[in-house]
């Protein structure tokens, strides 16, 4: 990380309320040169080639402080296992019923409309995620 790369760090865990240790850097530099939505396990593969004796016990701790504080968000709460992603803007998922790959669809290309604020029965909606379930194209292809 360059110097304001760190500095940028530092002020991130600042605001969120969290201490910037050298682990914590290092989770928060390989989820963001990761692509797509990582699983807690393929963090930890990346960050142990860095840092030999962390666990996969801290890797989750810091994913759940770093989803908890609003740096990072937890993909879908019904996938299964934890996915992670650095994607803030407003957008979707194609989940793959086959590999289980997720990929980002702008709302846009949906054709959704969202409506943040009071919904039917007072609930508060503050974020959509909307799942479109199928095959990938790779899956695709395997089943020809």
């Amino acid at each position: 990380m360059s110097a304001q790369e760190i500095k940028e760090f530092r002020e991130l865990c600042e605001r969120a309320g969290l201490a910037a240790t050298h682990q914590r850097q290092v989770i928060y530099e390989v989820l963001k040169n990761m692509h797509g939505h990582p699983s807690p396990e393929e963090v930890y593969a990346r960050v142990k080639r860095r840092i030999p004796s962390i666990s996969l016990a801290t890797v989750y701790k810091n994913l759940h402080l770093f989803i908890e504080s609003g740096v990072f968000r937890e993909v879908s709460l019904h996938h299964g296992s934890l996915r992670v992603e650095i994607n803030h803007k407003p957008h979707h998922h194609l989940v793959c019923t086959s590999c289980k790959s997720i990929s980002d669809i702008d709302a846009e290309a949906l054709g959704l409309a969202t409506q943040y604020g009071k919904l039917p029965g007072g609930f508060l909606a503050q974020r959509f995620a909307v799942d479109v379930l199928g095959l990938c194209a790779d899956c695709q292809k395997k089943a020809d």
